[in-house]
């Protein structure tokens, strides 16, 4: 299961409906190689499923994954900080072993 703080929610919210985003789009989350720890996150907006994508909705919101990342991200809280330090989105992972300081990339 992938997660989704309040936080997160009202600011995918936000920015949906900034965009002009129609109930079609939801957050596609992923793992890539690279970043200072070895593995790095992904998130945008899709409206295109692809074979074999894990899909979860957690507090309104769809959010769908590739088998590969959700391995990487199984039971991790998506979370967005809006304060002076470390605004942004941010991934609350269990499975990481360490994080790079700035929070963008991790290993397992």
């Amino acid at each position: 299961m992938l997660f989704v703080s309040d936080s997160a929610k009202n600011k995918i919210d936000e920015i949906k409906s900034t965009e002009g985003l129609s109930e079609d789009y939801f957050v596609r989350v992923s793992v890539t190689s690279g970043g200072c720890s070895g593995l790095s996150y992904q998130m945008d907006f899709d409206n295109e499923s692809q074979e074999n994508d894990q899909v979860f909705d957690d507090n309104g919101v769809k959010v769908v994954t590739d088998l590969k990342s959700f391995l990487y991200l199984c039971n991790t809280t998506l979370e967005f900080s809006g304060g002076l330090n470390g605004k942004g989105f941010h991934f609350s992972n269990p499975n990481a072993s360490r994080t790079c300081g700035c929070g963008e990339s991790f290993a397992v």
